[in-house]
């Protein structure tokens, strides 16, 4: 049985008097100036503890730094220290060139649930742009602060925050020729990783459904490859269905009551449709060719895929309701592994050229492609809510194929600010799909 993963939170939103002025990112421009931003030691009381308020302040911190989009003030630099309810003396903020200073307290009720109430100042503008207030159970505290960057982040951003989310993987462990593979979730940070399938069971290709209360993958077990679902509230797994033959790559419809995968029939690999509730199985690409990696649109209207039926690996686009597929991408190499971004923007990819491996995002005509990152090997784009930012994975070259070691990466949609989400000691990480927020 499977611990139930998430606590539940309030969140209230207090009055805030005042325009957000000026200040704002431009989350556009690659080479923008990042945001100054002093958060204040927090203020406990009635039994909060401390050692739980400053590793919220430090979670806050890490979240809006590795956007790229902010530079956290050096504390050692204040000029002063602002009590809650009480007015910042700006001028003395501005002269240290801090454009955003945040202030929380952190307090305990009598149900011994924390309560943390935070303010966000525009230094230059002097006013108050947000102010709110969170009331979680104390085992809930790390998210609480997640939520807390979420709100400074899309205040100052106007995007979608994407700290308070998770990552499901494939985590592999031991000598290159035989691993071990368990699908693992943790924070977007690295932080509480847990195995959700034990070391006896090969898995592969897991993906969150819309709702966050299961997860499609592929499981080799007794040896046959088919795609199960897991309960996340229960730890409960269960066969997707019996389709009579090898299938994978399951992705869910934005809708989740469709499961889109890939299904080998008498040789050939086509993409089906599954309807959970009816159980009917509707076959969606049709020939001799092979389809695979199905992405569907955020509408549910289209779903991209690959196939070779070009002669070479391209991405095309299904219409779901006409059946009329067309091809995106002409570009040098092979393309493969879309994924449609949430704002229904950009097709993510991975791209195959010249001995190297990409991942890059293209508009959803096939135009405008932009290369994001290369190397040796990388795979299985996945977006984080907003679309801003992609996760991925990448294998290092290893001469001697000894250790072949596999890291998790984001990468910003500018291409910008690629940073490793850190795993503990002798795990590769491979497949990583990002989560909606939670709920």
């Amino acid at each position: 049985m499977l611990k139930k993963l998430f606590t539940m939170l309030v969140m209230v939103l207090l009055s805030v008097g005042g325009a957000m002025a000026e200040l704002k990112v431009d989350i556009v421009a690659g080479a923008a100036k990042p945001i100054s931003v002093a958060v204040q030691k927090f203020e406990t009381a009635d039994g909060a503890r401390a050692k739980d308020a400053a590793m919220i302040r430090e979670v806050v911190e890490n979240d809006l730094k590795r956007t790229g989009l902010f530079r956290i003030v050096n504390h050692d630099a204040f000029p002063e220290y602002v009590k809650m309810h009480a007015m910042p003396n700006f001028q003395s903020w501005k002269a240290i060139k801090t454009q955003v200073l945040v202030q929380a307290k952190l307090t305990k009720d009598s149900k011994d649930r924390y309560r943390l109430e935070f303010f966000v100042w525009d230094v230059d503008g002097k006013e108050q742009i947000e102010a709110q207030s969170l009331v979680a159970s104390r085992k809930a505290v790390r998210r609480m602060a997640h939520i807390m960057a979420d709100a400074i982040y899309e205040r100052l951003t106007g995007e979608i925050g994407y700290f308070d989310t998770q990552i499901v993987f494939i985590a592999e462990t031991g000598p290159v020729y035989n691993r071990t593979k368990r699908m693992a979730i943790m924070d977007q940070d690295g932080y509480g990783l847990r195995y959700l399938s034990d070391k006896d069971t090969f898995v592969m290709s897991p993906h969150f459904s819309p709702n966050m209360q299961s997860i499609v993958f592929l499981s080799y077990y007794d040896d046959d490859p088919m795609v199960w679902s897991l309960d996340l509230d229960t730890g409960e797994q269960r066969r997707l269905g019996m389709f009579g033959g090898m299938n994978f790559s399951p992705r869910f419809s934005p809708d989740g009551k469709k499961v889109a995968i890939s299904l080998v029939k008498k040789g050939v690999t086509h993409i089906y449709e599954y309807d959970i509730e009816a159980k009917k199985l509707r076959q969606l690409t049709f020939g001799n060719s092979i389809n695979t990696s199905p992405s569907y649109s955020p509408d549910g209207k289209k779903m991209a895929f690959n196939s070779d039926r070009s002669g070479r690996q391209q991405i095309h686009v299904l219409d779901l309701e006409s059946g009329e597929v067309k091809r995106l991408t002409y570009g040098n190499g092979r393309y493969a592994t879309p994924a449609w971004s949430p704002d229904g923007r950009f097709i993510a990819f991975t791209k195959m050229a010249d001995d190297t491996f990409y991942v890059g995002i293209m508009d959803p005509r096939g135009r405008n492609e932009k290369i994001l990152a290369g190397g040796w090997f990388m795979e299985a784009p996945s977006w984080a809510p907003g679309s801003r930012r992609i996760v991925y994975y990448e294998t290092e070259r290893d001469v001697d194929d000894i250790e072949r070691i596999s890291h998790i990466r984001s990468v910003d949609i500018t291409g910008q600010n690629i940073y490793d989400i850190e795993l503990p000691d002798g795990i590769n990480g491979v497949e990583p799909t990002w989560s909606p927020r939670l709920p």
